[in-house]
């Protein structure tokens, strides 16, 4: 017997605006400038089903100008949508183009719903003998399952595909017949489509309806069963719950007819596709597509599903070489890669490799004589503390290129690197790198200081287009349109097979390494013009390149580490946590897993039934979320042991437990490494381990900071925090006299504020109104509303909004200051700090208004944040030249947000200190004096 065909329709808006939003915090953003995230996650979708599913049929249909029967029928329908994201409007073009060049058929018709659409041919498909999958997060599909027909929810948050048969759909919905999906969504309304159902009926109210009288009409011919004010609703509303129910029914009669030949999934335009991928640089789904279509994906589909429907169509999905376009066994062919973009072989070059003699002589010769040099290391590790030199690529001319490789014996490598020493220590050559802080610390192993200009392309392009990433290989592709060799080719993939850069043959070591260097020294050229364009150039040469050496000896100094404090910690962490967990199994009157979000939801809102309409994730279950939480944990004591719970647990894993494994055995140290070029606003991010996480609101939070001690009796640790940076910012920029003479006497300025806002002496204003005051100092730039204030303190909305109008009264210049950012920002398209950062909006002039809400609130924030970044930048650079100046044994160890972290040799601390405090406070003139406070102590908690 022929197995069942089967057919799958993607729901692309749905599919679209999922994507999108998956990434809205942190959005593809390609060197054009473009927000590719809608197209990216929708290729994600199309691309799983393909290679999970291996459809013999596929289509995608498109809504198109709305239903147009709905809107006669019910003219609200829809119309509480906000308008489309621009980043979607620009997608769905380039995705109906790769789909046509895929040879996948896209469906559209005027005035119908992709809902409709795919109903139709689903329905079609159905009696033609296939089954038939609705790819769609949309709900409201249920009811169109039938034996042969499924729901196919795709995976998101780390949960699983689910594949929705008539089980789940009458479990879900409480339902007998998947059509009552119908009468269930008729009767509680949806308001993302803006149905009205029934005024008062939700989930539960819908589901005892149903099941005691099948449907709306049902329901409006017993309304004599209802009692009190629910029997005036329904019987009042009749006619909206009527119209409900047609406005939630699917259409499975369109004008569309299911076409088994069209449909069947077909080789595709490999050139076409490849190309369009090109254009919008996405190098990860090309190769996706190249896999996919030579059929280099598993056999058996790898299903993750909680469903019963689902596990039954896993097993009968059977396994085999995966052949897609029903080519019956034979191999699919393999289809090549394809790209207008350049690659080694396609460009003449002369790389050479340089061993001793008369060669290296000559070598050494040339490179003394050259005023600009790309320089680039090949290591055995990515690791800087343990890795050692295999060579040393150089290009001073684009095309050409020298490889000195190293000897494996130590005394030959540091002979070698003796003979270079020279041209590292020359001040008058400017050197060249891609990430040149990690150079610079593999260096200092065998000895060698870098010295003179440095010129970092990786820091170049973070200025350019801080939302962009910047690897090497995606800026040579989006400025050189050149593909640099991959280093899988050279030493494979991950895992115990992969080689170390010694293994590989000279001649290949030779081509990659000095390759790198030629792109490197290219891109160097072409980033120097565009910092020049956009006034970047001072901030590149006077903070981050200068930066760049401070946070190297930063790195490669470390912080001690108290392990056996760490030890007891756990223990008594594994204590605190038993006792919360026995306190929440006493609360909730079972035991079940608090970490489980399903479990606890159901403990929470089914069982306790804490809240009267829960919120519910896109999978149907209650969200545990934090923000969900800490909204309702003042009203329940079981909400507040939880989040104690939670935080508990994270901290015992990713601090207290995690921390001792990432001491590096050669020093014995901590080390973590500082990265430049993650955060858009010009701020550190810290990594392996992240020490700017470490969670100080909380006692147990603190204690971890405990646990960074000094070097030794010795030393003492030093912390010197800016106070208030951030809002002493805000005064200065934004002018706000009040303001800025509050901080100049030295008063509290919560208080201060609180005194002006509540219009009350500031000797008599009370705890609670200085804790109002200070939630709203620090929201504000935020763009803080009045729900976001009521919920952060113990204010109704009324009076949040109320403290807010006055706030602004009482500081009139400030509301002016974020009405001029926000202005600058929609006529030149971004924002910049006091040093000139540049934070680019692209969608500050965007139609859809929660998107351009938020590049409304960045245009606020980020000269306020980046501010505050580039002066302790200034900071770090000066503090770290005086103490090398000054011949100090004081080392700068830690930055963490507004705080710097030393250790400092006892007999210099007196003047140490004062020269700390000095360089912070005078590190940038503001109308407002920088303010620092100075702890010292012999653990990082004591000192903070």
């Amino acid at each position: 017997m022929a197995e069942q065909k089967r057919l799958f329709l993607l729901d692309a808006y749905a599919l679209i605006f999922r994507g999108y939003y998956a990434l809205i915090k942190n959005p593809r953003i390609n060197s054009k400038g473009m927000d590719t995230s809608a197209i990216m996650g929708f290729m994600n979708s199309l691309f799983d089903v393909i290679k999970r599913e291996k459809p013999d049929h596929l289509a995608v249909c498109f809504d198109k100008d709305g239903s147009a029967e709905r809107t006669e029928l019910f003219p609200e329908y829809k119309a509480n949508r906000d308008e489309t994201p621009d980043a979607i409007k620009i997608a769905v073009p380039y995705i109906q183009k790769i789909l046509k060049a895929m040879h996948i058929p896209c469906v559209e018709i005027s005035g119908l719903e992709a809902d409709d659409i795919i109903g139709t041919l689903a329905k079609q498909a159905e009696k033609e003998g296939y089954k038939v999958f609705m790819v769609t997060p949309d709900k409201d599909f249920g009811q169109l399952v039938s034996e042969n027909i499924f729901m196919y929810r795709p995976a998101r948050m780390g949960n699983g595909i689910e594949i929705w048969g008539i089980p789940e759909v009458q479990k879900r919905f409480g339902v007998e017949r998947p059509e009552q999906v119908i009468d269930y969504l008729g009767m509680m309304g949806d308001a993302s489509d803006n149905i009205p159902g029934f005024p008062g009926v939700g989930e539960k109210t819908a589901k005892k309806f149903i099941a005691e009288f099948g449907s709306v009409e049902g329901l409006l011919e017993n309304t004599d069963k209802l009692k009190g004010k629910m029997k005036e609703r329904v019987e009042e509303h009749a006619e909206l719950g009527r119209i409900s129910k047609q406005l939630a029914t699917i259409c499975v009669t369109c004008d569309v007819t299911f076409d088994a030949e069209d449909y069947e999934l077909s080789a595709p335009d490999n050139e076409k596709v490849q190309e369009i991928f090109e254009e919008l640089e996405f190098r990860r789904l090309r190769e996706q597509f190249i896999k996919i279509f030579s059929g280099e994906t598993e056999g058996t589909p790898t299903m993750v599903t909680s469903t019963e429907t689902g596990k039954k169509q896993a097993e009968a999905a059977g396994s085999g070489q995966f052949t897609l376009f029903g080519n019956h066994g034979e191999e699919p062919a393999t289809l090549e890669v394809v790209s207008s973009r350049k690659t080694i072989k396609d460009v003449p070059h002369v790389y050479q490799s340089v061993q001793g003699g008369m060669a290296l002589e000559l070598f050494l010769s040339n490179l003394m004589k050259q005023a600009k040099v790309c320089f680039d290391t090949e290591t055995t590790s990515l690791n800087p503390i343990e890795a050692e030199l295999v060579g040393i690529a150089f290009s001073w001319e684009a095309g050409k290129g020298f490889y000195l490789p190293f000897p494996e014996k130590r005394e030959e490598a540091d002979a070698l690197i003796d003979k270079l020493r020279p041209f590292f220590a020359s001040t008058g050559i400017e050197k060249v790198g891609q990430n040149l802080k990690y150079d610079i610390k593999v260096l200092r192993k065998y000895g060698v200081e870098v010295k003179g200009p440095l010129f970092d392309t990786m820091l170049a392009h973070y200025l350019i287009n801080p939302d962009m990433r910047h690897n090497m290989d995606v800026l040579s592709e989006t400025y050189l349109n050149y593909t640099p060799v991959s280093i899988t080719e050279l030493i494979g993939k991950k895992g115990k097979n992969q080689l170390s850069m010694r293994e590989v043959d000279l001649d290949k070591q030779t081509e990659y390494a000095v390759e790198d260097a030629d792109v490197t020294l290219q891109l160097a050229r072409h980033f120097e013009k565009e910092l020049k364009e956009a006034e970047t150039m001072k901030l590149f040469r006077e903070i981050e390149i200068p930066l760049l050496r401070v946070l190297a000896d930063m790195e490669l100094e470390g912080i001690n580490l108290d392990q056996e404090f760490l030890k007891g910690l756990s223990g008594q962490l594994d204590k605190d946590i038993a006792s919360l967990e026995k306190k929440i199994y006493e609360e909730a009157g079972e035991t079940f897993n608090i970490g489980s979000p399903k479990q606890l939801g159901e403990i929470l809102f089914d069982k306790l039934k804490l809240v009267h309409k829960p919120k519910k994730t896109k999978t149907g279950q209650y969200s545990t979320a934090e923000d969900v939480l800490s909204y309702l944990a003042k009203d329940h004591q079981i909400i507040r042991d939880v989040l104690e719970y939670r935080g508990l647990t994270k901290l015992k894993s990713t601090y207290v437990d995690a921390l001792p494994s990432q001491v590096e055995e050669r020093t014995g140290r901590v080390h973590t490494d500082y990265m430049q070029t993650v955060a858009a606003t010009g701020r550190l991010s810290s990594n392996n381990p992240n020490l700017q996480n470490i969670p100080i609101r909380t006692e147990r939070g603190r204690e971890v900071r405990k646990a960074f001690i000094p070097r030794d009796e010795d030393h003492v640790l030093l912390a010197a925090d800016y106070s208030q940076i951030e809002l002493r910012i805000i005064a200065a920029l934004s002018d706000e006299d009040t303001m800025i003479e509050a901080f100049r006497k030295g008063e509290d300025i919560h208080a201060s504020t609180a005194s002006k806002v509540f219009n009350v002496p500031l000797e008599e204003v009370t705890r609670e109104q200085r804790a109002n005051a200070k939630t709203v100092n620090f929201g504000i730039i935020y763009g803080v509303s009045a729900f976001g204030l009521s919920n952060q303190t113990d204010l109704n909305r009324t009076e949040a909004k109320e403290l807010i109008d006055t706030y602004y009264k009482t500081y009139p210049k400030l509301r002016k200051y974020m009405a001029d950012q926000v202005d600058f920002a929609r006529e030149h398209g971004y924002v910049q700090t006091v040093l000139g950062r540049r934070r680019y909006l692209k969608d500050i002039n965007g139609s859809n208004a929660v998107v351009r809400g938020a590049a409304e609130r960045n245009a606020i924030n980020a000269p306020i944040q980046g501010s505050a970044a580039d002066i302790i930048k200034i900071a770090m650079i000066d503090i770290h030249r005086k103490l090398e100046e000054g011949g100090f044994k004081t080392k700068m160890l830690l930055q963490v947000h507004d705080e710097l972290v030393f250790d400092v040799y006892k007999p210099e601390l007196e003047k140490v200190s004062d020269l700390i405090k000095e360089s912070m406070e005078s590190a940038y003139t503001l109308k407002v004096p920088l303010d620092v406070e100075i702890g010292v102590g012999s653990n990082w908690l004591e000192a903070h």
